[in-house]
């Protein structure tokens, strides 16, 4: 179990750190949390929790007005511009141990998050004040930029603070500017996303049933016909590649369904048909589940973070960015 809110506040005391406490109603984004403490000066801060295809962690603290393009992030990282995505939810329990919502710096508290990454937006030392939510979000407290630093110090952490507006060069000459902040260790959390078994079409040996008109069927398949064989080794292009724009929620599952159709009907031949008979809708159906599982979660997470992407960029103009 992770470090609670009245826990992390004694620590805070104990360092003799000055802080000052908001109660207010759980607020999930800084809009929200802007109605409540928005008025007090100093500046709101905004967290992401990002992962690479490495499945190594990353926490980016920066004020709620600071434009922070991930694509460029990736690249002064040397992740490459497609090389940080949102971590899986999974992983805020199993190494923040924080809900939603509940993303700062001061979840690096707890041990588990030892190897996950901290980039500070250089903007918080400008402030006065700043505004964190203490591995809660029913409370806010503020503070300068020294007292985190004293915190982070404490749990072993040596703070920097970063551009993170800062697009610059990065080739054979320019090596990444940030690539110091890539964690050493391996903190790897299962991605929902990833199946490594899913794309390997029907197993040689399965039992399958369905109820057809009220009696039940059983198909006890050795081996997928060579019809099928056929038709799940063909590439269907486009299935779940939607030409709409992945924030057009409605544009986005019409696209898939309409190409899961054509899926479909692209193995249905008067072969397999005769063939397979009654047991054919449940043969298509396992081939095709195998086929489009891991795409589905994969092209889903690719939705997710694109419309989370958007949502952080139109934060910046509206200050209504989704806190993680």
């Amino acid at each position: 179990m992770g470090v609670s809110k009245d826990q992390l506040l004694s620590r805070l005391q104990e360092l003799q750190i000055d802080y000052s406490k908001y109660e207010h109603p759980v607020v999930l984004t800084v809009e929200a949390q802007a109605k409540y403490v928005g008025n007090l000066g100093g500046g709101l801060s905004k967290n992401l929790f990002l992962k690479d295809k490495k499945s190594r962690f990353y926490i980016v603290s920066a004020l709620a007005n600071t434009k922070v393009d991930l694509k460029v992030l990736s690249v002064r990282l040397g992740l490459g511009k497609g090389g940080l995505r949102m971590a899986p939810e999974e992983a805020l329990g199993e190494l923040l141990q924080v809900p939603l919502g509940c993303v700062t710096p001061f979840a690096l508290v707890n041990e588990s998050a030892r190897h996950v990454s901290l980039l500070l937006d250089q903007g918080f030392k400008s402030q006065e004040r700043c505004f964190f939510q203490p591995l809660s979000n029913d409370v806010t407290i503020s503070l300068n930029a020294s007292d985190l630093d004293k915190f982070l110090k404490s749990i072993g952490r040596d703070p920097a603070y970063v551009d993170l507006e800062a697009n610059p060069s990065v080739g054979k000459d320019q090596p990444p500017d940030l690539a110091s902040f890539i964690p050493s260790g391996s903190a790897a959390v299962p991605d929902p996303t990833e199946n490594p078994t899913s794309s390997n079409g029907p197993s040689e040996n399965y039992t399958a049933s369905t109820d057809v008109k009220s009696t039940k069927v059983t198909a006890n398949v050795s081996k997928p016909s060579s019809t099928l064989q056929k038709a799940k080794d063909k590439p269907v292009k486009g299935v779940l590649n939607p030409s709409g724009s992945t924030t057009n929620v409605e544009r986005f599952v019409e696209e898939i369904l309409d190409k899961t159709s054509a899926l479909l009907l692209s193995q249905i031949t008067d072969e397999t048909v005769k063939q397979h008979g009654a047991q054919l809708g449940t043969i298509l159906s396992n081939s095709i589940k195998n086929r489009l599982s891991s795409e589905l979660n994969s092209t889903t997470m690719t939705f997710k973070n694109a419309a989370y992407t958007e949502g952080f960029h139109a934060g910046i103009h509206h200050h209504s960015k989704t806190t993680y």
